[in-house]
């Protein structure tokens, strides 16, 4: 009775195991991927060019808070991409210099897990998020600056000086350049690891029996043909492939040269409503739902957009220290 019982248990303990595994592999062979638990290995991801030390990062956070980087003083990058929340404003277009709303009706993309994204900006017109970072204190809609006002001002806090010199070297020239990519430095450890990683880094129970059969469902139905690997999207992709999206007339913006919209990450999805480049959508089965008319031919029950949305919100990751600097 007893080998009996300890036989069933091995079993049942095996065929969990082996469910868990086929999952797992299942989700590989989906492309999908893990963010790395060794640092080693997630450096090689984030900073290929070596560029990221504790100075530099610290400094560009500060910089990243700083609304003296815009022209009238009231707007720093952290006003779009609140870090609290989701890397994003809640709002369906941003608001900039003097309560300008962005004219694209364009919507604020997370700068959570940027750095996994192939292009940066939704027409994907920057390759990195150093490049990325000159573009909004440009913008006359955005932060507005010029680059010689933005430089004039760092250069003449004396403390924001010395932090360069001791972040790169004595002889730096505090350029508007080296302030942007200061600033995609800091951009880059902003990395949040979830459930889903653990889970597909080997932890079984890191998932829920409700969520592993969301992200069955979520491959099953085809997401992952948008949105696979690191970041769960970050490529450019066409939009509207099978039928026409409801709210395509919402702003002007219709992706790059060729009709590309870069798809957007699902990390953290939850907290980042509204959704879509023009922020037309609040609900995030909805947004399910739509995706599935738009991109996938397919029409997703209420029940199984709300099984995608459970393993959805196990991309919801552990933040970074999120607290404001003390500015100089």
């Amino acid at each position: 009775m007893i080998i009996t019982k300890i036989l069933s248990v091995t079993i049942v303990a095996s065929s969990i195991l082996l469910g868990a595994n086929s999952l797992v592999e299942q989700a590989k062979h989906n492309g999908l991927v893990a963010i790395p638990t060794d640092t080693t290995e997630l450096l090689k991801l984030t900073d290929p060019k070596g560029t990221i030390t504790p100075e530099r990062v610290a400094l560009g956070k500060q910089l990243f808070f700083d609304t003296r980087l815009s022209l009238d003083g009231k707007i720093s990058c952290h006003t779009c991409h609140l870090l609290d929340a989701g890397g994003v404003d809640g709002i369906p277009t941003s608001i900039g210099h003097r309560g300008t709303q962005n004219p694209h009706h364009i919507n604020a993309p997370t700068v959570y897990n940027a750095v996994f994204f192939e292009r940066q900006f939704w027409d994907g017109r920057s390759p990195d998020l150093e490049a990325q970072a000159q573009g909004p204190m440009q913008d006359k809609a955005e932060m507005a600056i010029t680059k010689e006002e933005a430089s004039k001002r760092i250069n003449a806090i004396p403390a924001y000086v010395s932090s360069f010199k001791k972040a790169y070297s004595d002889d730096v020239k505090v350029t508007f350049e080296t302030i942007a990519n200061t600033i995609g430095i800091y951009e880059r450890t902003l990395v949040t690891p979830s459930r889903y990683d653990d889970f597909l880094n080997g932890q079984e129970d890191a998932l829920t029996k409700e969520e592993k059969e969301g992200l069955k469902l979520f491959m099953e139905t085809g997401c992952t043909a948008c949105h696979v690997g690191i970041a769960l999207g970050g490529k450019m992709q066409p939009f509207d492939l099978s039928s026409d999206f409801k709210y395509n007339d919402v702003g002007d913006f219709k992706g790059d040269k060729d009709g590309l919209i870069k798809a957007p990450t699902l990390r953290n999805i939850s907290l980042t409503a509204p959704y879509f480049h023009n922020g037309t959508v609040n609900d995030l089965a909805t947004a399910v739902k739509t995706m599935g008319e738009v991109q996938l031919l397919v029409d997703i029950s209420d029940v199984d957009a709300d099984k995608i949305v459970t393993f959805l919100k196990t991309l919801d990751g552990r933040k970074p220290d999120t607290k404001a600097p003390v500015l100089p």
